[in-house]
């Protein structure tokens, strides 16, 4: 996000993580978790966390009226003690 406006690098970050989450998880509806959110904004608008661990599921939509019957969910995910280098993505099956 190099050479962005600072009044919208918080934005564009909410932005780029739904990006991905549609790439990865190939569904149009990305729900961002409110702790995620938060910890994007945490520093303000312009000082946004360089990088961000995030765990991504696809869920069932229960509404009714849904366009479409998956949706996915972007939480905020731990970080490990010896940091975020070198890691990767990675597939967790998780059957209900």
């Amino acid at each position: 996000m190099a050479g962005t406006t600072f009044k919208k690098k918080a934005p564009n970050a909410i932005k780029e993580i739904r990006k991905f989450a549609q790439k990865a998880m190939g569904t149009t509806d990305v729900r961002v978790d409110v702790k995620l959110n938060k910890h994007i904004w945490s520093s303000g608008i312009r000082s946004v966390p360089r990088r961000v661990r995030v765990r991504i599921a696809r869920k069932r939509n229960d509404e009714e009226d849904a366009k479409e019957e998956l949706y996915s969910l972007v939480t905020l995910a731990e970080v490990p003690p010896e940091g975020l280098k070198g890691l990767g993505t990675k597939v967790v099956d998780e059957t209900d």
